[in-house]
């Protein structure tokens, strides 16, 4: 950055989330340095201006310091105009990065797709690496006490769990989880299952809390019964207070009913509740037409947005478990596990055949996703590019660049103090 009042042009875009912009520690010092010696140039001028009849060698002063600041000046015009606007004016040919850095980012995607990513250069690569020979020394080969083995294997598993792509696997994994519940015949089961809890008497409390609720919730509806008995009653009835009599009948003859059922589990009402649930239990386990209705009930479910979210939140506790152990190298590659990989190492660093057809496998692994996706992974580096805007990668470039685009305003006013000299000597020999 030459210029802090400068302004860039930009698109408009924020800036990428999670994309910072590394600053060079020395680019501040060295900018002043640049800065410095043109202001110094200046101050050296007007000095020499005023001087230049006390001696002749104050003429190449004044001539040194005059092109020195041409030269500077020129040079921080060209190296500001790469990136952006000098000064904030938009002079034509100016911020040069802003504006092209889309044809940057293609330009960069089609020298790589070019240049490296071709399948026959990987191929070519790929007939000298040993890959097999490698996985088969590092597994085969712990340091002492596994401490290796386990680390790398540990790093191994956790960065492959880390690359896959979660959205796709994770997609797969609760489809698939779905799938198997919708395969599932539940109603069989909870029809089992209330059996099971008739028989061992552990309905009762759930019988209990029924019969709680049920009075608790007549204690503090009694109002609407009483106006329920008001409203319907004829003028007469209302008259002569009949309905006040009849609605209180009706609250203390339900908080009775519901006292007794409250204290004997054998209550005629209880029994014909326990009835009913037997029933239920049985045409669950028995009833097609019982089943297919809870099976429809099993699918709503399975599509509410809430059940999906449940599904969501599974997935990434078991993904989350999965990273946890995997980067825990105590519990990794742990007794037999162990000793079945460092097996199968000693295995691939012996066995000749089986060495070549994994060799094989991973050169036709690699090159085959170049093939396939390597242009879709440049696209990705063009696309981020266009994505950026126009400060993003100006800070980027220019911070990739570093200090030498100080040191040119540097070179450019001491070459040009140097050519104002030599033009200054030729002016008065001639």
């Amino acid at each position: 950055m030459i210029d802090n009042n400068s302004t860039p042009a930009t698109a408009g875009r924020a800036h990428p989330i999670g994309v910072g912009v590394a600053v060079p520690t020395g680019g501040l010092n060295i900018r002043v340095v640049a800065t410095g010696m043109l202001v110094v140039m200046a101050f050296v001028f007007i000095t020499a201006k005023f001087y230049q009849d006390v001696h002749p060698a104050v003429g190449f002063i004044r001539a040194f310091a005059e092109a020195a600041m041409v030269g500077g000046l020129a040079d921080w015009f060209a190296v500001t105009a790469l990136f952006r606007h000098p000064m904030g004016i938009p002079i034509p040919h100016t911020a040069i990065v802003p504006r092209n850095k889309n044809r940057i980012g293609d330009t960069l995607a089609r020298f790589l797709l070019t240049n490296f990513l071709l399948p026959r250069l990987i191929a070519r690569k790929m007939q000298t690496l040993d890959v097999a020979g490698a996985v088969g020394a590092f597994l085969s080969q712990p340091a002492e006490g596994g401490g290796r083995l386990k680390i790398g294997a540990s790093r191994i598993i956790a960065d492959a769990l880390g690359a896959l792509d979660q959205q796709r696997l994770g997609g797969m994994v609760k489809s698939a989880i779905a799938d198997r519940l919708r395969e599932l015949d539940v109603a069989p089961l909870l029809g089992q299952a209330m059996q099971a809890a008739l028989a061992e008497g552990r309905h009762q409390p759930l019988l209990d809390a029924m019969v709680k609720w049920g009075s608790k919730t007549l204690e503090l509806n009694e109002h609407l019964i009483h106006q329920m008995v008001h409203d319907n009653s004829n003028a007469i009835v209302r008259f002569t207070g009949l309905d006040e009599s009849i609605s209180n009948r009706i609250v203390a003859g339900l908080s009775k009913l519901l006292s007794e059922m409250a204290v004997d589990e054998t209550h005629p009402l209880r029994i014909r509740v326990e009835e009913g649930l037997a029933k239920m239990a049985l045409d669950l386990q028995h009833d097609p037409e019982v089943q297919a209705k809870v099976a429809k009930v099993r699918d709503e479910l399975l599509e509410n947005k809430a059940v999906k979210r449940w599904l969501d939140g599974l997935w990434e506790q078991g993904r989350g478990a999965l990273l946890k152990a995997a980067r825990n190298p105590d519990t990794m590659l742990a007794g037999r596990i162990g000793e079945l990989v460092t097996q199968f190492g000693a295995m691939l660093g012996e066995d000749v055949a089986i060495k070549r057809t994994l060799n094989r496998y991973a050169r036709r692994a690699v090159v085959g996703m170049v093939d396939s996706y390597g242009e879709t992974a440049l696209k990705l580096v063009s696309d981020t590019i266009r994505g950026w805007d126009a400060k993003t990668i100006t800070d980027r470039l220019e911070n990739a660049v570093g200090d030498d685009l100080q040191y040119i305003r540097i070179n450019g006013t001491l070459v040009g103090g140097l050519v104002g000299v030599l033009i200054h000597t030729v002016d008065v020999v001639i």
